[in-house]
Protein backbone atom coordinates (compact mmCIF):
# COMPACT_ATOMS: atom_id res chain seq x y z
CA UNK A 1 0.00 0.00 0.00
CA UNK A 2 3.10 2.25 0.28
CA UNK A 3 2.49 3.03 -3.74
CA UNK A 4 3.16 6.68 -5.06
CA UNK A 5 4.16 7.72 -0.98
CA UNK A 6 7.01 6.07 -0.88
CA UNK A 7 9.86 8.54 0.44
CA UNK A 8 7.83 11.55 0.61
CA UNK A 9 7.63 13.89 2.90
CA UNK A 10 4.20 15.76 3.95
CA UNK A 11 3.55 17.75 6.64
CA UNK A 12 0.38 17.88 7.88
CA UNK A 13 -1.21 20.99 10.02
CA UNK A 14 -4.14 20.10 12.51
CA UNK A 15 -2.71 16.64 13.06
CA UNK A 16 -3.40 16.18 16.93
CA UNK A 17 -7.54 14.96 16.61
CA UNK A 18 -9.66 14.14 13.92
CA UNK A 19 -9.01 14.24 10.32
CA UNK A 20 -5.62 15.79 10.42
CA UNK A 21 -4.64 12.74 12.90
CA UNK A 22 -6.50 10.39 10.87
CA UNK A 23 -4.56 11.77 8.09
CA UNK A 24 -1.15 11.71 9.81
CA UNK A 25 -1.30 8.54 10.60
CA UNK A 26 -2.59 6.77 7.00
CA UNK A 27 0.36 8.86 5.38
CA UNK A 28 2.72 7.09 7.45
CA UNK A 29 1.61 3.78 7.14
CA UNK A 30 1.89 4.45 3.25
CA UNK A 31 5.81 5.32 3.22
CA UNK A 32 5.51 8.92 3.92
CA UNK A 33 7.75 10.65 6.41
CA UNK A 34 5.55 12.86 8.33
CA UNK A 35 5.64 16.46 10.15
CA UNK A 36 2.61 16.73 12.31
CA UNK A 37 1.70 19.52 13.68
CA UNK A 38 -0.86 21.08 15.69
CA UNK A 39 -1.50 23.95 18.40
CA UNK A 40 -1.78 20.88 21.07
CA UNK A 41 1.48 19.98 21.19
CA UNK A 42 1.30 17.06 23.75
CA UNK A 43 -1.47 15.85 21.25
CA UNK A 44 0.99 15.63 17.72
CA UNK A 45 3.58 14.47 20.76
CA UNK A 46 1.45 11.40 21.58
CA UNK A 47 0.64 10.88 17.92
CA UNK A 48 4.87 10.70 17.14
CA UNK A 49 5.48 7.99 19.67
CA UNK A 50 3.56 5.75 17.96
CA UNK A 51 5.71 5.92 14.77
CA UNK A 52 8.72 5.87 13.37
CA UNK A 53 7.98 7.62 10.63
CA UNK A 54 6.19 10.68 12.22
CA UNK A 55 7.64 13.56 13.83
CA UNK A 56 5.84 16.55 16.26
CA UNK A 57 5.40 19.74 15.96
CA UNK A 58 3.58 22.37 17.88
CA UNK A 59 2.48 24.97 15.56
CA UNK A 60 0.04 27.55 15.75
CA UNK A 61 -1.28 28.21 11.96
CA UNK A 62 -1.85 31.84 12.69
CA UNK A 63 1.73 32.84 13.52
CA UNK A 64 3.34 33.28 10.87
CA UNK A 65 6.98 33.70 12.21
CA UNK A 66 5.90 30.16 13.33
CA UNK A 67 5.18 28.88 10.17
CA UNK A 68 8.54 30.26 8.32
CA UNK A 69 10.55 29.22 10.78
CA UNK A 70 9.27 25.27 10.51
CA UNK A 71 8.83 25.22 6.72
CA UNK A 72 12.33 26.56 6.59
CA UNK A 73 13.87 24.02 8.97
CA UNK A 74 12.66 21.33 6.75
CA UNK A 75 14.90 19.70 3.94
CA UNK A 76 11.99 19.16 1.57
CA UNK A 77 8.30 19.26 2.05
CA UNK A 78 6.29 16.85 -0.76
CA UNK A 79 3.04 16.82 0.30
CA UNK A 80 0.83 19.72 2.53
CA UNK A 81 -2.13 18.95 3.82
CA UNK A 82 -3.61 22.02 5.51
CA UNK A 83 -6.56 20.44 7.85
CA UNK A 84 -6.56 23.45 10.34
CA UNK A 85 -9.77 25.23 11.18
CA UNK A 86 -12.98 26.22 12.88
CA UNK A 87 -16.66 26.03 12.96
CA UNK A 88 -19.09 29.12 13.50
CA UNK A 89 -22.50 28.43 14.78
CA UNK A 90 -24.47 31.28 13.65
CA UNK A 91 -26.28 33.01 10.87
CA UNK A 92 -25.00 36.35 9.31
CA UNK A 93 -27.17 38.33 12.18
CA UNK A 94 -24.65 36.14 14.91
CA UNK A 95 -21.54 37.07 12.57
CA UNK A 96 -19.59 40.18 14.26
CA UNK A 97 -16.50 41.11 12.53
CA UNK A 98 -14.56 39.11 15.18
CA UNK A 99 -15.96 35.90 14.57
CA UNK A 100 -16.02 36.46 10.43
CA UNK A 101 -11.93 37.65 10.77
CA UNK A 102 -11.16 34.28 13.09
CA UNK A 103 -13.10 32.51 10.31
CA UNK A 104 -11.47 33.47 7.19
CA UNK A 105 -7.94 33.83 9.49
CA UNK A 106 -8.02 30.11 10.97
CA UNK A 107 -9.48 28.34 7.56
CA UNK A 108 -7.90 30.48 5.18
CA UNK A 109 -5.30 32.83 6.04
CA UNK A 110 -3.92 29.91 7.13
CA UNK A 111 -4.07 27.91 4.22
CA UNK A 112 -3.06 30.85 2.52
CA UNK A 113 0.15 30.70 5.08
CA UNK A 114 1.10 27.68 4.91
CA UNK A 115 0.80 27.28 1.28
CA UNK A 116 2.97 30.61 0.25
CA UNK A 117 5.71 29.17 2.45
CA UNK A 118 6.00 25.71 0.79
CA UNK A 119 5.02 26.37 -2.38
CA UNK A 120 8.82 27.90 -3.38
CA UNK A 121 10.37 24.54 -2.14
CA UNK A 122 8.12 22.47 -4.32
CA UNK A 123 8.90 24.72 -7.23
CA UNK A 124 12.39 24.09 -7.00
CA UNK A 125 11.85 20.17 -6.88
CA UNK A 126 9.40 20.23 -9.79
CA UNK A 127 7.02 18.53 -8.06
CA UNK A 128 4.53 18.78 -5.27
CA UNK A 129 0.80 17.95 -3.72
CA UNK A 130 -1.57 20.36 -1.56
CA UNK A 131 -4.76 18.87 -0.27
CA UNK A 132 -6.85 21.40 1.65
CA UNK A 133 -9.99 20.29 3.80
CA UNK A 134 -12.51 22.30 2.55
CA UNK A 135 -16.10 21.28 3.30
CA UNK A 136 -19.68 20.36 1.45
CA UNK A 137 -20.46 23.33 3.35
CA UNK A 138 -19.20 26.15 1.15
CA UNK A 139 -19.54 26.74 -2.19
CA UNK A 140 -20.94 23.28 -2.99
CA UNK A 141 -24.37 23.53 -0.42
CA UNK A 142 -25.34 25.44 2.43
CA UNK A 143 -26.24 24.39 5.97
CA UNK A 144 -28.18 26.51 8.22
CA UNK A 145 -26.44 28.63 11.23
CA UNK A 146 -23.27 28.26 8.97
CA UNK A 147 -22.87 31.36 7.48
CA UNK A 148 -19.16 32.88 8.20
CA UNK A 149 -17.65 28.43 7.85
CA UNK A 150 -19.91 27.99 4.64
CA UNK A 151 -18.04 31.47 3.34
CA UNK A 152 -14.26 30.79 4.47
CA UNK A 153 -14.37 27.26 3.30
CA UNK A 154 -15.95 28.81 -0.41
CA UNK A 155 -12.98 30.21 -0.11
CA UNK A 156 -10.93 27.19 0.21
CA UNK A 157 -11.97 25.94 -3.00
CA UNK A 158 -11.53 29.48 -4.91
CA UNK A 159 -7.86 29.24 -3.56
CA UNK A 160 -7.38 25.68 -4.51
CA UNK A 161 -8.47 26.14 -8.27
CA UNK A 162 -6.62 29.38 -8.42
CA UNK A 163 -3.47 27.79 -7.03
CA UNK A 164 -4.22 24.57 -8.89
CA UNK A 165 -4.63 26.89 -12.26
CA UNK A 166 -1.52 28.85 -11.56
CA UNK A 167 0.92 26.23 -11.37
CA UNK A 168 -0.28 23.32 -13.50
CA UNK A 169 2.78 23.27 -15.78
CA UNK A 170 5.85 23.22 -12.83
CA UNK A 171 4.63 20.06 -11.20
CA UNK A 172 2.16 21.16 -8.88
CA UNK A 173 -1.25 19.81 -7.76
CA UNK A 174 -3.29 21.20 -5.71
CA UNK A 175 -7.03 19.55 -4.57
CA UNK A 176 -9.74 20.35 -1.83
CA UNK A 177 -11.59 17.80 0.00
CA UNK A 178 -15.05 18.24 1.34
CA UNK A 179 -16.66 16.51 3.78
CA UNK A 180 -19.50 16.04 4.73
CA UNK A 181 -20.27 15.63 9.13
CA UNK A 182 -17.08 13.72 10.55
CA UNK A 183 -16.78 12.45 13.92
CA UNK A 184 -14.12 13.92 15.67
CA UNK A 185 -13.52 15.43 19.11
CA UNK A 186 -14.54 19.00 18.03
CA UNK A 187 -17.72 18.05 16.70
CA UNK A 188 -18.11 16.09 19.85
CA UNK A 189 -17.30 19.15 22.00
CA UNK A 190 -19.95 21.50 20.11
CA UNK A 191 -22.82 18.80 20.56
CA UNK A 192 -22.44 18.70 24.31
CA UNK A 193 -22.19 22.64 23.97
CA UNK A 194 -25.90 22.29 22.89
CA UNK A 195 -27.12 20.84 26.36
CA UNK A 196 -28.63 17.78 24.66
CA UNK A 197 -25.97 15.58 23.24
CA UNK A 198 -28.16 12.53 21.89
CA UNK A 199 -30.29 15.12 20.95
CA UNK A 200 -27.97 17.06 18.79
CA UNK A 201 -25.81 14.17 17.62
CA UNK A 202 -29.52 12.65 16.40
CA UNK A 203 -29.94 15.82 14.14
CA UNK A 204 -26.34 15.60 12.49
CA UNK A 205 -26.93 12.22 11.40
CA UNK A 206 -30.49 12.76 10.39
CA UNK A 207 -29.07 15.52 7.68
CA UNK A 208 -26.76 12.62 6.39
CA UNK A 209 -28.64 10.81 3.86
CA UNK A 210 -27.11 7.57 4.78
CA UNK A 211 -27.54 8.15 8.50
CA UNK A 212 -24.49 8.28 10.00
CA UNK A 213 -21.55 10.35 10.88
CA UNK A 214 -18.11 10.29 8.42
CA UNK A 215 -14.83 9.04 10.01
CA UNK A 216 -12.01 10.55 9.71
CA UNK A 217 -10.30 7.63 8.46
CA UNK A 218 -12.55 7.69 5.33
CA UNK A 219 -11.47 11.02 4.71
CA UNK A 220 -7.64 10.37 5.21
CA UNK A 221 -8.26 7.70 2.63
CA UNK A 222 -8.78 10.52 0.01
CA UNK A 223 -5.84 12.72 1.39
CA UNK A 224 -3.97 9.58 0.70
CA UNK A 225 -4.81 9.47 -3.00
CA UNK A 226 -4.18 12.97 -4.00
CA UNK A 227 -0.82 13.31 -2.07
CA UNK A 228 0.71 10.34 -3.69
CA UNK A 229 1.59 9.71 -7.41
CA UNK A 230 -1.44 7.86 -8.24
CA UNK A 231 -3.32 10.91 -8.79
CA UNK A 232 -0.93 12.45 -10.61
CA UNK A 233 -3.48 13.58 -13.60
CA UNK A 234 -5.41 15.05 -10.94
CA UNK A 235 -5.51 19.24 -9.58
CA UNK A 236 -7.84 21.98 -9.18
CA UNK A 237 -10.82 19.04 -7.79
CA UNK A 238 -12.94 19.61 -4.78
CA UNK A 239 -14.13 16.30 -3.70
CA UNK A 240 -17.15 15.63 -1.70
CA UNK A 241 -16.69 12.87 0.54
CA UNK A 242 -20.45 13.64 2.46
CA UNK A 243 -22.65 10.50 2.61
CA UNK A 244 -24.52 12.05 -0.25
CA UNK A 245 -25.63 15.30 1.38
CA UNK A 246 -24.66 17.13 -1.63
CA UNK A 247 -26.32 14.56 -4.01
Amino acid sequence: MEQGLQGKTALVTAAGAGIGRASAEALAARGAQVIATDIDGDAVADLAAGSDRITAHRLDVLDADAVRALVDAQVRIDVLVNCAGWVHDGTILDCDEAVWDRSFDLNGKALFRLTKAVLPGMLKAGSGSIVNIASVVSSLKGAPRRFAYGASKAAIIGMTKSIAADFVKDGIRCNAICPGTVQSPSLEDRLRATGDFDKALAAFKDRQPMGRLGQPEEIAEMVCYLASDLAAFTTGQAFAIDGGWST
